[in-house]
Order: structure tokens, then sequence, then C-alpha cells
């Protein structure tokens, strides 16, 4: 038996095949201005008929009428945190609109969270804005900021951010040191919001796709300390895995990960 995840993100959407034990499939596609299109689509290149159940998450999991349950973002990130990551009790999601803040029991069930997605300071997007006005793509952003020093972004407003950026590019700042001083910001601003949640000394998984740059980990977890953050190569299907496996646990499949 297997099962199908979709998680229909503002930014991207994100799927998994889960077979009981391991992924078999992952697949991204950026979201767009089509969620709807774009979630039929990988729903029907992904669907076959040994696909006992399919869940789907993320701000359009209502799109897909063939999905058997939609679960909401926070419990499906809760549950494939804890399938990545089984020893973790606290997660911190950078989505691309929203930042989640999830603590999670022995049994990967969340017991408490903290969502923000009142201001793009805080997500994905405000990266998204700067990478944009500094010339950097995503993928080479960790070698971009190598070396640089970071220069201080005092706002933490995205729209008065963005205007001190562009203030520091008419003064000829490097471009490095303006986008390591923006995810100094943004590292700051998350971890004051996650420590309204999460204790001390606390064991962190980071999931989103942010969480695959090094270096937005590692200024992440200096603002956190003494908490330690850990994250997977897998880490930005988070949400995508958690719908496929609780998809697999309601079809009725006997739980053999830890």
């Amino acid at each position: 038996m297997v099962t199908l995840g979709l998680d229909s993100g503002s930014a991207t959407t994100k799927a998994a095949v889960f077979d009981g034990e391991k992924i078999q499939k992952i697949y991204l596609e950026k979201t767009s201005d089509r969620p709807g299109k774009v979630i039929r689509d990988m729903y029907n290149q992904l669907y076959s008929p040994e696909i006992a159940m399919t869940v789907t998450t993320g701000y359009g999991r209502g799109l897909l009428e063939q999905a058997d349950r939609k679960i909401t973002e926070i419990t499906c990130h809760g549950a494939g945190a804890a399938y990545l990551m089984p020893q973790c009790r606290a997660v911190i999601d950078i989505g691309g609109q929203d930042c989640k803040v999830m603590l999670l029991d022995e049994q990967g069930k969340v017991t408490d969270f903290l969502m923000n997605d009142k201001c793009a300071a805080g997500t994905g997007r405000f990266i998204e804005m700067t990478l944009g006005r500094v010339g950097a793509r995503v993928e080479d952003l960790d070698e971009f900021v190598r070396g640089a020093t970071p220069e201080k972004i005092n706002s933490m407003c995205a729209v008065f951010a963005e205007s001190e950026i562009v203030g520091l590019l008419a003064q000829e700042k490097k471009a490095g040191d303006i986008l390591l001083g923006c995810l100094h910001s943004i590292c700051k601003r998350t971890a004051i919001f996650a420590q309204k949640l999460i204790r001390e000394n606390e064991l962190i998984f980071f999931s989103g796709g942010l969480s695959q740059s090094k270096v937005i980990r590692e200024i992440l977890e200096s603002y956190m300390k003494p908490a330690h953050i850990v994250t997977h190569e897998l880490a930005q299907y988070t949400g995508a895995i958690g719908a496929a496996v609780l998809a697999y646990e309601k079809a009725g499949g006997k739980k053999t990960w830890s």
C-alpha cells in the first residue's frame, strides 16, 4: 500500500508518495498564480491505482476534488517532522507567506503552535524580495554571502526594510553585506517569535525551503542558543511527507517507522 501527500503552499506545491517505510517519490513545482491547476496536474502525474489514500494540506488543500482527506498544514508539518527527525520535539518552518513554530509529543502529535502570517518580514517572501534587489538566486545564497559583513537592517517591517535596502544600494554598499544583514534580520525576528513557545536546550527541526541554506540555519541557531537546530535533505517537503504519512495511518496502515 502507498499513499500520496500534496502540500499546496503559497510559493511552491510539493508532493510525496509513501509506502509505509520510506518516501518513494517527491515532486515540487512553483505554485505561481495557478494553485488549482498545479495541484491537479501534480495529482494526475503521480496518481496510480495502488495509491490507497490522498491527503492534501497547505493553503490550497481544498482545490483538489479527488483528495480523500484535507488536513491543516500544522498537523501535517508536525507529522512530517516527526517522520524525518523522530527525536525532535520542536519545529520551526519558514514558509513563503508565514512562519510556524510547533511543539511535538513523543508520537509526533502537535501539542502547541504559533503562526505568524501577518507580516512579510518573517517569511520567505522577504528573502525573495531581497534576493531580487541584490541580484542573487536562492540556490546561490550561501555562496553569495560568503565572507560578507552584515549591514544592519533596523526595520522589522518588510516595507520599510525594503526602503532601507534601496538606500544601502544607493550608498553602494556591497550586495553580499546587504543580503547577510537581511538574513540576520529575518532570523532574529523568527527567533524572538519562536522563543515564545520553544524551551531552552531544545532540539529543533528546521523545515521549509530556506532550511537548505547552511548560512540561514547557522544564523538562526545563533539567535536560538542554547537550543540546537537540525534539518534534513527533504525538509522542504515536510508538509507533503506529513500528509502522506497521515494518509497511510488513516488508510489502516501499520506504523513501522519510529
